[in-house]
C-alpha cells in the first residue's frame, strides 16, 4: 500500500486502510473500491490523501498504532465528560470511561508492532478539539513509553492529556469554531482554557493534581513566552513540558477549515528548530526527536537523485533516513524499483514529499 494524494486517485482503485471520521467511526473500511462519488464526497470532508493498494508494494504493511475500536472510545469518553460537565458540577462528574480510553491506548502502544511508523490516522477536519486531544495524547504517550515511564507514570500523563483542552468548554462557540482571525479580544478569551480546565480538574477526586496541571501548563514555554503564567524553563512540570511538543505537533499536524495541514516533516522541523527556545531540549532532543517519525510509511517521496517513490519501512536508528523503495524517474515508471536504506547511502536526501 501507499499514501496518495486524493487529487490523483482514479476511480476503481482500492482502499488499503479505513477512512475514520473525526469521532472515530468508520467512513469506509479497508478493500473498498473508489467510486467518483466516493471521492468527491471523502473530498468534500476534508480528506486530502488515503491509503491505496499498489501491487509494487504488496508487502509493505502500515500498522496503526492504536487501533479504531481504542481511538472510538476515546472520543466517546470526551463527548460524554463534556456533556457531563455541562449538566452537573466538575467534582462530581465520573472519569472513569476517561481513565479506561487511556489505559487502552496505552495498551495499544505497548502492543503495537510498529509504534513508530504511523501515529496519526487519516481525517477530515470536523469536530477539531476531540480529534486533538486523542492524537495529542498518543503523541504523548509515545514519548513517556520511549523515556520508559512505568504505567501510573504514563497514565497521569496520559489523563491529563486527554483533557488539556477540557477548559474550552466555555469558550464560547462563536469564537471556539471562528474560521477568520481572532481579534485581541477573542484571543485573550481563548487563552483563558488553561485556567479554565485547570479549575474543572483540580476539584475532581478521580483526576490526579499533577495531571490536572497539564491543563494548565500545556501551553507554558521553556523560555517563559507562553501562557498563562509566564512559566520558565524546570517551572514548568516535566508532564507540561511534554504535553508542550506533543500539543504543537499535533496541531501543526492536523487540517483545519481555515488552513491546510504541515507535512509530518514540516512540523517535525518546526519543533526541532524550536528546541531550548518554545521547547525543553532534553525533550525534543533525546525523545520527540527519536520516536516522531517526520516521514510516515506510505509517504511519497522525491530524492536528490531525481527519484520518486514511497517510504516501506522505518528506521528506528534514524528516523530521518527511512527505507524507500523508488519506482519513478520523474514521471517515467521504472522498469523494476529500486529500493534504498537512505541510513547507508549519505548523499542521498528526501527533497520534497509526492504522494502521487
Amino acid at each position: 500500500m501507499r499514501l496518495v494524494n486524493i487529487a490523483y486517485v482514479g476511480e476503481g482503485e482500492v482502499l488499503a486502510r479505513p477512512l475514520v471520521s473525526p469521532n472515530g467511526k468508520v467512513l469506509l473500511q479497508a478493500g473498498v473500491k473508489l467510486t467518483r462519488n466516493y471521492i468527491d464526497k471523502l473530498s468534500h470532508l476534508g480528506f486530502d490523501t488515503m491509503f491505496i493498494e499498489d501491487d509494487t508494494f504488496q508487502d509493505v504493511e502500515i500498522y496503526s498504532a492504536v487501533s479504531i475500536k481504542t481511538r472510538e472510545a476515546a472520543y466517546a469518553s470526551l463527548e460524554n465528560l463534556s456533556k457531563n460537565l455541562n449538566e452537573a458540577q466538575p467534582h462530581t462528574v465520573n472519569l472513569g470511561e476517561v481513565k479506561k480510553a487511556v489505559q487502552n491506548i496505552i495498551a495499544d502502544l505497548l502492543y503495537s508492532k510498529d509504534m513508530l511508523g504511523n501515529v496519526m490516522e487519516i481525517q477530515g477536519y470536523d469536530d477539531y478539539t476531540f480529534h486533538h486531544s486523542v492524537n495529542t495524547t498518543i503523541i504523548a504517550l509515545i514519548m513517556g513509553i520511549s523515556m520508559g515511564w512505568h504505567n501510573g507514570k504514563l497514565l497521569e500523563l496520559g489523563m491529563g492529556v486527554l483533557m488539556h483542552d477540557v477548559g474550552k468548554i466555555k469558550i464560547p462557540s462563536e469564537i471556539l469554531n471562528k474560521r477568520g482571525p481572532l481579534t485581541p479580544e477573542e484571543f485573550a478569551e481563548i487563552k483563558k482554557h488553561a485556567e479554565y480546565g485547570f479549575e474543572i480538574l483540580r476539584k475532581n477526586h478521580d483526576i490526579n493534581l499533577l495531571s490536572a496541571h497539564i491543563a494548565l501548563q500545556h501551553q507554558e514555554r521553556w523560555d517563559g513566552s507562553g501562557y498563562p503564567r509566564g512559566l520558565k524553563g524546570n517551572q514548568i512540570h516535566e508532564y507540561g513540558r511534554l504535553a508542550a511538543v506533543a500539543d504543537v505537533y499535533e496541531a501543526l499536524t492536523s487540517k483545519r477549515v481555515y488552513r491546510n495541514a504541515l507535512q509530518p516533516y514540516e512540523a517535525y522541523e518546526y519543533v526541532i528548530a524550536n528546541s531550548d527556545t518554545l521547547f525543553e531540549p532534553k525533550v525534543v532532543q533525546n525523545t520527540f526527536s527519536k520516536c516522531i517519525t517526520p516521514y510516515p510509511t506510505g509517504t511519497g517521496v522525491r530524492l536528490t537523485n531525481g527519484l520518486r517513490g514511497n517510504v516501506v519501512k522505518q528506521n528506528f536508528t534514524f528516523p530521518t533516513r527511512p527505507y524507500v523503495r523508488m519506482t519513478h524517474e520523474g514521471e517515467i515508471r521504472l522498469i523494476a524499483p529500486i529500493d534504498y536504506n537512505l541510513a547507508e547511502h549519505p548523499s542521498l536526501m528526501i527533497v520534497g514529499i509526492e504522494n502521487k
